[in-house]
């Protein structure tokens, strides 16, 4: 009875408005990529994109998309991202879940200090990184290769805080009724609170895999070699080369180039706002 008149119970007054000042807003936000899709199934907009600007596309087809993907450029690129993303996500999530665990469940001198030095990495703009990041990769003659790609991923402090309160949530009292069955820090860890974060886990793989997939500046500084280029950096240097001439190509490889981030986030973001809700709360 008390579960039927929950269902059946009819929406207010402010919860109406506010679903549809949402429902508006998501649009507002999501028209710019319905009109890259539009542009890039257009057939013409290679020789004049369509103005005003519409969202059903008047010859729809394929056929920008097709040309993106003939010569394999497109592909190599897809691949050099993708491994630079997988690898740079598992460092990242892997070095995040220990540090967290450390600076909530540890005990040790100095850990206030440290994770406030872990803090402040987050307010240095990477642009001021640039130049010693580049010095020191170039002594090791690593430049125009995968790792200063993939290296600067271990120190991941967004997600270290994130990791933080994510284990501050989890009873403390598991750790200690494991160290009195005589486990060791490390089986602890990886046998007791690991298998507990799932949820954390998957959020810090699509937020480490967005930072990853989308970087432009870094790549270009240390990415010289054609065949090495990620998918930001060739879909900049194909913008250049052909400016707004090609509208059409430009918008097809634009909408591939999303193309995963937008899987990964359909696939883990239930995850994401279960870990975000549970990293505000404390574990009694």
């Amino acid at each position: 009875m008390k579960t039927s008149s929950i269902i059946s119970r009819k929406p207010t007054l402010v919860e109406s408005v506010v679903f549809f000042v949402l429902l508006a807003l998501s649009g507002i936000m999501i028209s710019p990529f319905l009109w890259m899709l539009s542009i890039g199934l257009e057939r013409t907009a290679n020789l004049q994109p369509p103005f005003p600007p519409t969202f059903i596309p008047s010859q729809p087809s394929f056929f920008n998309f097709e040309l993106v993907m003939e010569n394999g450029t497109l592909f190599y690129s897809y691949l050099n991202s993708g491994f630079v993303a997988v690898c740079a996500v598992c460092l990242s999530v892997f070095s995040s879940l220990l540090a967290g665990y450390s600076f909530s469940k540890g005990q040790f001198r100095g850990k206030k200090i440290l994770f406030l030095i872990v803090l402040g990495t987050m307010m240095i703009p990477m642009e001021t990184r640039l130049i010693p990041l580049f010095t020191m990769f170039n002594k090791f003659g690593l430049i125009n290769t995968y790792v200063p790609l993939i290296a600067p991923a271990i120190l991941y402090g967004f997600g270290i805080l994130l990791s933080k309160q994510y284990f501050d949530q989890l009873p403390d009292s598991l750790r200690e009724a494991a160290q009195i069955d005589g486990s060791s820090e490390k089986r602890t860890f990886f046998q007791i609170y690991l298998p507990l974060t799932g949820p954390i886990t998957a959020t810090l793989a699509i937020l480490s895999f967005l930072d990853s997939w989308n970087a432009f500046l870094w790549p270009l500084v240390v990415i010289n070699d054609h065949a090495l280029r990620t998918i930001p950096l060739f879909l900049a240097s194909f913008s250049f080369e052909n400016g707004t001439r090609l509208g059409g190509l430009t918008m097809a490889l634009a909408t591939a180039s999303i193309l995963p981030i937008v899987i990964v986030f359909l696939f883990l973001q239930k995850y994401i706002i279960r870990s975000i809700a549970l990293s505000g709360l404390k574990g009694e």
